[in-house]
């Protein structure tokens, strides 16, 4: 596959290199590709299940009973966990939840506190 950035309007990965600019062949989005550095860097942005945005350091509650694999334990409605790490990965947060130590957590779960 090639190593052009995804698009930044429908995030298909079909695009390409038209001159100085790149293209998506989905939507027909073009942008310069001086800028394709610069939106890399920005970073993935995450949020929570009602849209707000997370950064590093925010408090979070949980917002639905979340079982833990390998385990009996439960992580309940109303959990609040503080100090989280935003990670890439197939979990967006990595944190330490009283009682049970650390774990990774999807944003979808959790509602800024």
């Amino acid at each position: 596959m090639s190593n052009f950035p995804p698009c930044p309007q429908c995030n298909s990965e079909f695009t390409y290199e038209d001159g100085e600019m790149f293209v998506c062949p989905e939507c027909g989005y073009e942008w310069a590709t001086a800028a394709a550095p610069e939106s890399a860097e920005a970073g993935k942005v995450v949020k929570d299940a009602y849209g707000n945005v997370l950064k590093d350091g925010d408090s979070v509650t949980v917002i639905k009973d979340l079982k833990i694999k390998g385990s009996s334990s439960v992580v309940k409605v109303g959990t609040k966990v503080k100090n989280i790490r935003l990670v890439d990965g197939d979990h967006d947060i990595d944190c330490k939840i009283d009682g049970i130590g650390a774990m990774g957590l999807k944003s979808e779960f959790v509602k800024k506190a």
